[in-house]
């Protein structure tokens, strides 16, 4: 006789091949949705009261053993069962029938495991997202503190990760601080498409009972249902838009983790990494490597792959349902786990770091970085961009012959260039000046960041709200 504890065994004779059995089965990794499944499941039992398929006492009595369920101890309960259970929603229906009997055979009524798992799925999803954006506002936080810190402190701001322009290092923050809002923004608006309930789709056709799933949406904070029952129990875009949402971000990390990197190496030595987010060599006793920062770009590299995992898995299947979508849960729990790791060390490395201001201060002198300012300053003087232009490309030519800087070449050489030239020349492309023109809305100057940052203190002030 086949197994009668199976939520589908009624036309079996034989059990499953032990083999394909644990195959087949997924508690061990979708418990994770334990807590949600029995809240779907109380919501449920709600819904089929109201349409008269519960009586009240019975409805009062699956109502108590699931919510004694909520909080409970899932490896305990797994562990008390005759046999290890196919799924959570066969671990939650066989101890809701060990607890209450033949009452707790009726409360899936009306529903299928296929609308029950991306009902509870879903409610997963939207704890998850809420968390990650919770922790990415608290990286946001730390880019902000970072920046306030070292306001002042001036870099190299790099092209081709050769020296460019001069910038504020709290330019630098704010750069990260805003696509971090862009972040935000995108998982905001998978919130928004994960917070449709498609409890009431059935296995595929809809159910043929009266449930209002409207109101069993509203009771488990469901904006909306979904219109199409083929759709409800088959789509599984909330997980894409997750996980490519969760691709940018990580994107993101891994980018402010390589500068980092590059500025913590002797060859730059702009930032001092702290204690608390470095490792030694076990060889090489003077080493201070910046593990924190490798892992953090490394773990990108498994939130990419199961992105593409989900849009494989998905990309052939006939509607509707069909178990290859049991291999969704995994891609997305390690996704989501990956995320929050790297928004936690993330915020803790923007703390354990410091700036080497004299390191920071002596790269200004080489680069040539105010030559745009040059060929700005002869634009003001009449001449077109771009003649002004390659007269400054021959100035830096001959600065690199007489090796000197721009604003060190004698002023009858610089003439030699342009007659338009005069000695001002050299306070506009001074550091400071070059700087603080850069005053139009995004630029660096110490004006328009000091104003962002303010901007960016208003922003994360009203997420808290």
């Amino acid at each position: 006789m086949a197994d009668s504890t199976k939520l589908w065994g009624g036309r079996f004779s034989e059990d499953a091949d032990e083999t394909f059995a644990a195959f087949n089965r997924s508690i061990h990794f979708d418990k994770k949705l334990f807590r949600h499944d029995v809240l779907a499941s109380i919501a449920h039992c709600n819904g089929l009261q109201s349409a008269g398929l519960l009586s009240e006492g019975e409805a009062d009595q699956i109502r108590s053993a699931l919510s004694s369920m909520i909080d409970a101890d899932v490896e305990k309960l797994i562990a008390q069962q005759s046999g290890l259970p196919e799924d959570v929603h066969s671990l939650i229906e066989s101890n809701l029938i060990a607890m209450i009997g033949d009452v707790g055979r009726k409360a899936h009524t009306g529903r299928s495991r296929n609308d029950q798992v991306a009902t509870a799925f879903r409610l997963w999803m939207k704890d998850a997202v809420d968390d990650s954006i919770g922790r990415a506002i608290k990286f946001m936080e730390g880019l902000t503190e970072c920046a306030e810190v070292n306001i002042d402190v001036v870099i190299p701001g790099y092209t081709h990760l050769q020296k460019a322009q001069p910038i504020l290092f709290s330019h630098w923050c704010l750069a990260y601080f805003e696509m971090l809002r862009r972040d935000l923004e995108r998982l905001s608006h998978v919130r928004r498409q994960v917070n449709v309930m498609p409890l009431g789709s059935g296995a595929l056709a809809g159910s043929g009972f009266p449930i209002d799933r409207q109101s069993v949406a509203e009771e488990l904070g469901f904006e909306s249902i979904t219109r199409n029952s083929l759709d409800g129990v088959s789509d599984r875009d909330f997980t894409l838009d997750f996980a490519g949402a969760a691709s940018i971000l990580m994107m993101h990390l891994s980018r402010f983790a390589e500068d980092l990197i590059i500025y913590s190496s002797d060859e730059f030595g702009f930032v001092e990494l702290g204690d608390r987010i470095s490792t030694g060599s076990s060889l090489m006793p003077q080493k201070k490597n910046p593990d924190a920062m490798e892992l953090l770009r490394g773990k990108s590299a498994r939130v990419f792959g199961g992105n593409i995992s989900l849009l494989t898995l998905m990309k052939g299947l006939p509607l509707a349902y069909n178990k290859d979508m049991q291999e969704d849960k995994e891609a997305v729990f390690d996704i989501v786990e990956t995320v929050k790791s790297s928004l936690d060390i993330a915020a803790v490395i923007i703390c354990n770091i410091s700036l080497n201001r004299r390191r920071c201060s002596d790269s200004m002198g080489t680069g040539f970085m105010n030559a745009t300012d040059l060929a700005d300053y002869m634009v003001g003087k009449g001449l077109p961009f771009r003649s002004a232009h390659e007269i400054v490309g021959a100035m830096v030519s001959k600065s690199i012959e007489l090796n000197c800087r721009l604003e060190e070449l004698p002023l009858e050489v610089v003439k030699s260039f342009s007659s338009l030239i005069e000695d001002d020349f050299r306070k506009r492309i001074s550091l400071e000046r070059v700087l603080a023109s850069k005053v139009v809305i995004g630029g660096t100057s110490r004006d328009r960041v000091a104003s962002e940052l303010a901007d960016a203190k208003t922003f994360l002030a009203t997420c808290n709200a």
